[in-house]
């Protein structure tokens, strides 16, 4: 089974609820309206003005049974909403009136709805920016325990199987952390790894990459890469690791030898952490565009619950193999 019929089937078993908080985008009604028809999930929230969700429904013959309608500006949790939003976000100076007037932010109430449990998943970003869906999962959502940043990944999946597992990698970070340091490189690992074994179903096995391999080159670069290992390894991670290693050294097994030679990664390597965003953001378009590879996401990940981001250009099949996959993340 690919990867995007075997996320929508987990999905589907788990009957899970979405809330979708860009509900009068017109790609999102017919997602929602797909999602619900395959039985993705057992219930999808649409957050907008009712009348002006209806109408576009209308213009574009989508039927809207079976689908949550919520205006947030008219919704009676909003009392509920908005304390719970004041208590979250106090010690950063909001008052009660600052939270009324924005928790009504469809972002920011698809988030508490998360939160509170009226939904468990929440996707956006057909309209709205990345930083804005960030921002307003941060602050309702906030990130795991332990995980101080919330950052990305990407499956790629190679025609060859025998890359990767069964011919599929995670690729972290590559839409999201633009140059982290080596707290936050061992945070987007501990991330990576956990998507991994979410998405792949594998115990991770995890190559931190640079340009160096085992001290080839000394670069402050290299030292950021060395220092995220040792902190994994004070954080005792619960998978197997290695890094600094250059990408080479990292999945070519006769390379590893010549290079980091007895290295408990040798051969096995199945989620790749690059040192920052651009050498990630490059690599996995560069293999899906030369390599023939396919790419899946980017997918957020650290977050303490699950929440997805969406590209601007995003098809509607693409939002609804984001949303199969960000419910088939639910605990």
């Amino acid at each position: 089974m690919d990867f995007i019929n075997s996320m929508k089937t987990k999905a589907s078993k788990m009957n899970k609820k979405l809330v979708l908080p860009e509900g009068t985008e017109p790609r999102t009604i017919k997602a929602a309206r797909i999602i619900i028809d395959e039985k993705i999930a057992a219930n999808v929230t649409l957050l907008g003005k009712v009348t002006e969700i209806q109408k576009i429904a209308e213009e574009n013959g989508i039927p809207l049974n079976g689908l949550e309608l919520i205006n947030p500006k008219a919704d009676s949790n909003h009392a509920l909403f908005a304390n719970k939003y004041y208590e979250l976000r106090k010690h950063k100076g909001m008052t009660e009136d600052q939270a009324k007037d924005e928790i009504v932010d469809n972002l920011r109430w698809a988030a508490m709805m998360v939160n509170l449990g009226y939904s468990d998943a929440m996707v956006a970003g057909a309209e709205n920016t990345t930083g804005d869906v960030l921002r307003a999962g941060l602050s309702i959502i906030g990130t795991l325990p332990g995980i101080k940043i919330a950052s990305s990944c990407f499956v790629i999946s190679c025609p060859d199987p025998k890359w990767g597992y069964d011919g599929k990698f995670i690729f972290s970070d590559c839409a999201v952390v633009p140059d982290p340091n080596a707290e936050q490189l061992a945070d987007i690992a501990l991330s990576a790894a956990s998507s991994c074994r979410e998405f792949l179903g594998v115990e991770p096995v995890v190559a931190l990459l640079s340009f160096s391999t085992k001290g080839s080159a000394k670069h402050d670069d290299v030292t950021k890469v060395q220092s995220a290992a040792e902190i994994l390894k004070s954080k005792n991670a619960d998978f197997i690791f290695d890094g600094e290693l250059q990408a080479d050294a990292a999945i070519v097994p006769s390379v590893t030898d010549s290079k980091a030679k007895g290295s408990p990664v040798r051969g096995k390597v199945n989620t790749l952490v690059f040192p920052d965003l651009g050498a990630g953001n490059i690599s996995y378009k560069l293999v899906q565009r030369i390599g023939g590879v396919e790419a899946f996401g980017p997918f957020l990940q650290g977050f303490n619950k699950p929440i997805s981001d969406l590209s601007r250009g995003a098809s509607v099949d693409d939002i609804v193999t984001t949303c199969a996959v960000t419910l088939s993340r639910v605990k």
